[in-house]
């Protein structure tokens, strides 16, 4: 998930892009509401998360009205110290999609934002989980198992597994995981990507009757239950 947090309070803006960060997302953090306006409208995020009181010339009401009047329907989490029952009313009749009060337990927020950006997905229904082969993916409760058997995924390969299993049996390239795993628009000119998938293809392929993580020579990778 890509996140854009608009918060002025270098205490929390510090907590929650840590717990999101170590959550596998990826997040941009702006402390304004002139650069967070900015961000949110020339970007794409699945989710803002967004102070309600902000320096900058613009609040998170002011950004949430000029988001909405051009169409943009990103999801938004308000967070605010102003917990009263009319200011909550206020944000969600802005144009905000959720309301979350200072102080907060990360847990919640990032529940919270899980819900707003599945409530947002175009559909008949939400995905909910991940199928190749005999490899399963609990996006929900972020468990993953093959033949029944449970993985143990650090983050960063829970993110890497999960774009993989969205473009089964396609090649994805070395310049596709780099933008939309790691959120790299350059090459780092590092062997991160080589690292990630050996560690990978470790947990997921080794002990197993057949390997699902396959390197296509000179292109990338495909992640396909065919030989």
């Amino acid at each position: 998930m890509k996140v854009l947090l608009v918060e002025d309070n270098p205490k929390v803006s510090q907590f929650v892009r840590k717990g999101l960060t170590e959550a596998g997302h990826v997040v941009d953090h702006v402390d304004n509401g002139r650069d967070g306006l900015f961000l949110a409208s020339s970007e794409s995020y699945d989710a803002v998360i967004l102070d309600r009181m902000l320096p900058g010339g613009v609040d998170g009401l002011g950004i949430i009205e000029a988001l909405r009047k051009t169409g943009n329907r990103t999801p938004i989490l308000i967070l605010s110290a102003l917990s009263d029952v009319d200011e909550r009313i206020r944000g969600l009749k802005a144009g905000g999609d959720d309301y979350l009060t200072k102080p907060f337990a990360f847990g919640e927020l990032e529940a919270r934002l899980h819900a707003l950006v599945r409530r947002g997905q175009s559909g008949d229904a939400p995905q909910t989980s991940l199928r190749v082969g005999d490899l399963h993916m609990d996006l929900l409760s972020r468990r993953v198992t093959r033949s029944g058997q449970v993985i143990q995924l650090k983050p960063r390969e829970y993110k890497l597994l999960e774009y993989l299993m969205r473009h089964a049996n396609q090649v994805v390239t070395r310049t596709m995981l780099l933008e939309n795993v790691w959120d790299y628009h350059f090459d780092p000119q590092t062997n991160v990507i080589d690292v990630h998938i050996s560690n990978l293809r470790q947990k997921i392929d080794a002990g197993f009757d057949r390997p699902l993580l396959h390197t296509v020579r000179g292109a990338g990778y495909r992640l396909s239950a065919d030989d």
